[in-house]
């Protein structure tokens, strides 16, 4: 029967905190009653709100130390990519299943999880025809939390323009421009729209662009991405959001730092694609808890773990999400699981040591399609 490993999630890059956890109380006592096997490290879910009494309680076992904690398991699940030193923690053979991002992870972690033939899953890439429901939860948070950060960095106070999302009688709203239709971008710009901001959606797929269309009964203005559409909304956003997603690749670079020059001191740029590598010139992880950094005069926001800022919400949601998979692979096995179930296939990486497919990032590696 499959045994999961939970261990506190480490500080990740920039200096931010991951708040969320992978599994729920709640979560737990569902796969308990099928004989799963769960060990948490104490602590684990704190942040969220949920103490070690509350998961011994929902029939996990707590555990005291961060090594226990990755090797008890069959399966060592977590939120945020693995660092080098966890990844040292994994036992030969035994799977992680977490955000992994292996596109900006470093060669030398990629070697490791080959050289231990490990089994490699990633939330971000399992699939179901063309839909993500476990990175679905997190773009969710992501574009509905858009709004309020945007907002607090357009204030006066924290270097912005000094304006209202909504405007007010007289005064008209902020210009939203948001690059990328998927998820995301389809929440942002609802939740703009909410606050009376004027919104624009920029999206390579048309038939897209038509849903977004309909979806929003044509008050939300949309505009095929080409290069000169794009340098021209980003001239007069206020806001700007990054939100594009290529799945298993890098984020493409669509806007350039000569553009980003075109808009007014003091605009905010949210780039929610930082997590896999960004989709500006600009881009780079926000480097401490200030959570921004200035350049060509625009408020920078890349932070990797946005839906962390609301961990319990973030959690709950991560858990449900996660539940019918962990049920497939308590119930046939992890590896039995991923051959016979299409969308944990896609969300593998790495299977037994070896790349289940051909990635452009991981072109000399082992290869054996699944």
């Amino acid at each position: 029967m499959l045994s999961i490993s939970i261990p506190k999630e480490e500080r990740v890059k920039g200096g931010f905190i991951e708040r969320r956890t992978p599994l729920t109380p709640s979560g737990v006592m569902e796969l308990k009653e099928i004989g799963v096997k769960v060990f948490i490290e104490t602590g684990a879910g704190k942040s969220s709100g949920f103490s070690d009494d509350e998961y011994r309680k929902a029939g996990a076992e707590i555990v005291f130390s961060k090594e226990e904690s990755f090797k008890r398991g069959d399966l060592v699940l977590k939120v945020t990519p693995p660092v080098e030193k966890e990844i040292q923690m994994l036992r030969e053979k035994q799977a992680i299943f977490s955000f992994q991002n292996l596109v900006i992870a470093s060669r030398k972690v990629v070697e490791i999880f080959l050289e231990k033939n490990n089994t490699v899953m990633g939330f971000e890439a399992v699939e179901e025809k063309g839909v993500f429901p476990i990175l679905r939860i997190s773009s969710e948070i992501a574009g509905k939390l858009a709004p309020q950060i945007a907002g607090r960095y357009l204030e006066f106070s924290k270097g912005g323009l000094g304006i209202l999302i909504g405007g007010i009688t007289g005064i008209p709203p902020a210009d939203v421009v948001i690059v990328g239709g998927g998820t995301l971008g389809y929440y942002a710009a609802r939740s703009f729209l909410g606050m009376g901001a004027t919104v624009y959606i920029i999206d390579i797929n048309t038939r897209r662009l038509e849903e977004i269309d309909f979806l929003f009964g044509g008050r939300v203005i949309t505009a095929y991405a080409t290069k000169q559409n794009i340098k021209k909304f980003v001239s007069f956003a206020e806001v700007l959001i990054g939100a594009v997603h290529i799945p298993g690749e890098r984020a493409s670079v669509v806007i350039t730092k000569d553009m980003l020059g075109k808009m007014r001191n003091g605009c905010v740029f949210i780039d929610f694609s930082i997590d896999r590598g960004g989709c500006a010139e600009t881009s780079r992880i926000t480097p401490d808890e200030t959570y921004v950094y200035k350049e060509e005069g625009i408020i920078h926001f890349c932070v990797p773990n946005v839906p962390s800022f609301v961990p319990r919400t973030a959690s709950h949601g991560l858990s449900n999400a996660l539940l019918p998979y962990l049920k497939e692979m308590a119930k046939k096995g992890i590896e039995k699981a991923i051959l016979e179930n299409p969308a944990l296939g896609k969300g593998t990486y790495i299977k037994n040591g070896k790349f289940t497919r051909r990635y452009s990032w991981a072109k000399d590696f082992p290869v054996e399609e699944i």
